[in-house]
């Protein structure tokens, strides 16, 4: 699913090279969950744009689904990243005067799928998370884990190959993050590929396998095995 090859990135102020990636090497299998850890300024930040499609390496290959990507113009790289990624973000990034069902067409929009496909599709990626009653709410008429439930139906609305989670948690209190960690690992367990990017070494060992990266180098690759649940296994999962 994901190749990384010697990936570097550099920046530059003046003369100077700063370089924040450093040969980063990565494999990811399709069905994984992977968790990224890093303290701040460790360069987990800017992997995850690469893998993301939201920058380029200054050098090395980056291969997503069997496509070679590090020559790609922009536009190529974002027809791409809207096919094969689906964002979670930790701030939930919902239009406030969009609905819930119409923050999750949005990907669909951009798309091409037409209104009628696209409104039954984000209904139904709603209804299978819990919140068919809540396609008519806007943002702010919803809880913190409602916002985040829906944030996670518009990442899975156009069925990408790629769930990239950027510290899905983070703006949630420890009861609702903790089931929304259990909802990620069950769509990992439904085969939906996750790369989890975190500070937080509690909510990184929640996925199958943990990579560890310091100043821009990979300094640990383990495998949870099994992984740990944030829930007890196999419990019905309501956000209130």
């Amino acid at each position: 699913m994901i190749v990384l090859q010697d990936v570097k990135k550099m920046y530059y102020r003046g003369s100077e090279e700063l370089p924040i990636l450093k040969g980063i090497s990565l494999n990811v299998a399709k069905g994984d969950f992977v968790g990224i850890v890093g303290p701040s300024g460790s360069g987990k930040s800017t992997l995850m744009n690469m893998i993301g499609l939201l920058d380029v390496p200054t050098s090395g290959t980056y291969t997503l689904d069997g496509v070679e990507t590090e020559r790609m113009k922009e536009d190529r790289l974002a027809e791409l990243r809207n096919r094969k990624i689906g964002f979670i973000f930790q701030q939930f990034n919902l239009l406030p005067r969009l609905t819930a069902v119409e923050n999750v067409e949005l990907p669909l929009i951009y798309a091409g799928v037409p209104k009628k496909a696209r409104r039954e599709q984000a209904l139904a990626v709603l209804e299978s998370l819990g919140m068919s009653g809540r396609g008519g709410h806007k943002p702010s008429e919803l809880s913190g884990g409602q916002q985040q439930r829906v944030a996670i139906a518009r990442a899975l609305a156009g069925s990408p190959s790629l769930l990239l989670a950027d510290e899905p948690t983070g703006a949630l209190d420890t009861k609702t993050g903790a089931e929304v960690l259990e909802l990620m690992m069950q769509l990992n367990e439904a085969g939906n590929t996750i790369v989890l990017i975190t500070h937080d070494l509690q909510i990184a060992a929640n996925a199958r396998r943990v990579i560890s990266i310091r100043d821009g180098s990979i300094v640990s690759d383990e495998r949870n095995s099994p992984p740990p649940a944030a829930l007890p296994a196999r419990q019905e999962v309501v956000i209130a």
